[in-house]
C-alpha cells in the first residue's frame, strides 16, 4: 500500500491551493479516504474524509465551508481543495485510507495507511 501525497506548498492568506493523493497497492475504489494535518507542536487532526463512492463527505469545523474533498477511482485519486486559506491552515497535510474492519470514522487510530505528508505554508 503506497499513498503519495502532492501540491503543497506557500500561499497568501485568502488564497487556493489543491492537494493531490494517488493511491497503489490496493483496491482504492473499496476504501473510504481522509485527509488529516498536524501543525507545529500540536497533534495530528482531522480534517475531511470522503467515502469509498465519493456520495458521501465530512469535514471539521474549522474548514467546512472553504475545504472540498473529492476523489477520482479510475485514477485512484483523492483531491483536498483548499480556499480561502488562514494562517492557521499552516501545516503538513497527510491523505490516509480508512480501516476497511470499523465504522466510519473521523479518528485518525482509524485510519491504517499514510501518505509522507505534503507542507501547506500560509502567510499573513
Amino acid at each position: 500500500v503506497q499513498l503519495q501525497a502532492s501540491g503543497g506548498g506557500s500561499v497568501q492568506a485568502g488564497g487556493s491551493l489543491g492537494l493531490s493523493c494517488t493511491a497503489s497497492g490496493y483496491t482504492f475504489s473499496s476504501y473510504h479516504m481522509g485527509w488529516f494535518r498536524q501543525a507545529p507542536g500540536k497533534e495530528r487532526e482531522f480534517v475531511a474524509r470522503i467515502n469509498w463512492s465519493g456520495a458521501s463527505t465530512s469535514y471539521a469545523d474549522s474548514v467546512k465551508g472553504r475545504f472540498t474533498i473529492s476523489r477520482d477511482n479510475a485514477k485512484n485519486t483523492v483531491f483536498l481543495q483548499m480556499t480561502s486559506l488562514k494562517p492557521e491552515d499552516t501545516a503538513v497535510y497527510y491523505c490516509a485510507r480508512h480501516r476497511s474492519s470499523v465504522g466510519w470514522s473521523t479518528s485518525a487510530w482509524s485510519y491504517d495507511a499514510w501518505g509522507q505528508g505534503t507542507l501547506v505554508t500560509v502567510s499573513s
